[in-house]
């Protein structure tokens, strides 16, 4: 791993120079999520010359990035002096990165994970995972779609559901409580492993006792979440 910050990662499986002392690093996207870094299943190969590796580093990957980090300068010294050539991994993990220790351990637990497909928030133009927040057919990163969905104008329900209103839920991978916060929303209820007709029942019973404020049902990866405007 020769760097990387909030959006990239930088990686290198040979220090031997090709036609033009030119060695290839491979960029690789990353997303910063809610749950954590996402890495991406693409690649796009830069080259660069051997002979301005660091320097090119040090623009890439600069010190007053605070999300930014890079390799030890004497190791890729040492690297590159020996002509160090391995193959390249069809995956990163703790397996195949041979500097894990100088790995910020956000990445290191992200590199853990199978990489994802990413996409541009159409909001805000962030990278985020694929089909994770998806509202009117347009890919939201989790913060854009928090915002929109669980905001003032989100669909918020006064009264019962009825069993007509849960065919309409909106659907996401997951609900953010420190994203619900930011908004003066709370999480009341989560519903995992019932099944759709006793998911409904008890998030009906939940509204029942509750009759004076707002609620929103929300379909998540694993179940059903149940929102109140605090």
């Amino acid at each position: 791993m020769l760097g990387g910050n909030g959006t990239t990662l930088a990686v290198a499986n040979s220090f031997r120079p090709q036609a033009g002392g030119v060695m290839t690093a491979r960029l690789i996207p990353l997303a910063l999520t809610p749950l954590g870094i996402a890495v991406g299943d693409t690649r796009q190969d830069v080259g660069i010359p051997l002979a301005g590796l660091f320097d090119w580093i040090d623009r890439t990957f600069p010190a007053h990035d605070e999300h930014a980090f890079v390799a030890p300068m004497r190791d890729l010294e040492l690297l590159a002096r020996v002509a160090w050539d391995a193959p390249m991994p069809e995956r990163l993990d703790e397996a195949t990165v041979i500097n894990l220790e100088d790995l910020p351990e956000e990445i290191v637990d992200a590199i853990a994970l199978p990489p994802v497909t990413l996409v541009q928030c159409a909001a805000c133009r962030r990278l985020c995972v694929r089909d994770e927040f998806v509202w009117k057919e347009k890919q939201l990163c989790a913060w854009d779609y928090h915002a929109q969905v669980f905001g003032k104008r989100g669909p918020w329900h006064d009264g019962i559901y009825e069993e007509r209103h849960f065919e309409t839920l909106p659907s996401c991978a997951y609900v953010a409580p420190s994203l619900l916060s930011e908004l003066g929303v709370e999480e009341v209820l989560t519903v995992t492993s019932l099944g759709e007709d006793v998911s409904h029942a008890v998030l009906r019973v939940l509204m029942e006792r509750d009759p004076g404020r707002s609620h929103m049902a929300v379909r998540t990866r694993s179940g059903f979440s149940l929102l109140r405007e605090a």
